[in-house]
């Protein structure tokens, strides 16, 4: 191979790259319509996500996936068991900044408060480098036959979680108001990173099976208001990253932040880390 050869094929790796991380503008609409007591504020800010999810699925389609969970209840003295599944669906895109101020319509229909958002951004398609990992949801148990998206209030909650490589997790927990919970790395890692080897199984949450020394974060789950969705953000990399910043508002509850800080960081973390994954499980708490 010459010398000349050598240079083009060099001048095209960059220009491969850069097709490969195209950066696209994208616009997309949706509509919310309020639950309960939410503000405004909040009916917007869903309003505002919704609308990022639909443009983002516009461009680069969706992949839907599906938890199964079973429970057993007693029926006239009888024990049965009832299946349960929750679909979610996940965009193939992330969307890297605003373009622009989100536009608002805000109204009440039949007494209900509806807001309609449109919202424009940049955004890029998920990369396929991303690690694949396990992580399952326990309830009342730290065995994977306890695997459950079902919960009741004062149930315990554990994660089981296995990755292919060496790298560093995080757990997040979204409830019904956008408040984000850190609960992993725990409350007192200085570092605010959690480490963990490849092929290894890990409960998180229980002392029992805690693989290092310091303090282990354990996690019951409540409700007060018959029922309530929350998501689990799992994310995982090879690479290090740190978790995002949080406050300490409550002495009884995990550090926490805003909704929209910390999509803006693991937006971020995404963009820098093409190899960082994320899992997203829904869970439902009944009173």
């Amino acid at each position: 191979m010459n010398r000349t050869s050598i240079i083009v094929i060099l001048l095209l790796l960059p220009l491969t790259i850069m097709q490969a991380q195209k950066v696209k503008q994208v616009c997309g609409e949706y509509t919310y319509y309020a639950e309960g007591n939410e503000s405004p504020n909040q009916a917007k800010l869903k309003a505002w996500e919704g609308a990022k999810v639909q443009a983002l699925a516009k461009e680069f389609g969706t992949v839907v996936s599906q938890s199964t969970a079973q429970s057993e209840t007693a029926v006239n003295g009888q024990e049965q068991s009832f299946f349960s599944q929750l679909s979610s669906t996940e965009v193939k895109g992330e969307w890297l900044e605003d373009v622009g101020e989100p536009e608002y319509k805000v109204e009440f229909t039949d007494d209900m408060l509806v807001v309609r958002c449109r919202a424009c951004g940049k955004a890029r398609e998920l990369s396929n480098e991303a690690v694949d990992f396990s992580a399952t949801i326990l309830r009342n148990g730290t065995e994977a036959r306890f695997a459950d998206v079902n919960f009741r209030n004062g149930d315990d909650m554990f994660l089981l979680f296995r990755s292919p490589a060496d790298g560093y997790v995080a757990v997040y927990l979204v409830d019904a108001t956008q408040t984000v919970y850190c609960l992993l790395p725990y409350m007192g890692n200085a570092a605010g990173q959690q480490s963990v080897r490849h092929n290894e199984e890990y409960i998180f949450f229980s002392p029992t099976h805690a693989k290092e020394k310091g303090t282990v974060d354990e996690y019951t789950l409540t409700c007060n208001d018959g029922m309530e969705r929350n998501q689990v953000y799992v994310i995982f990399s090879p690479q290090p990253f740190t978790k995002a910043l949080d406050d300490q508002v409550d002495a009884g509850l995990p550090r926490q932040l805003e909704y929209e800080k910390f999509s803006r960081w693991l937006t971020s973390c995404r963009r820098r880390d093409p190899k960082m994954g994320v899992k997203v499980m829904h869970i439902e708490i009944k009173e």
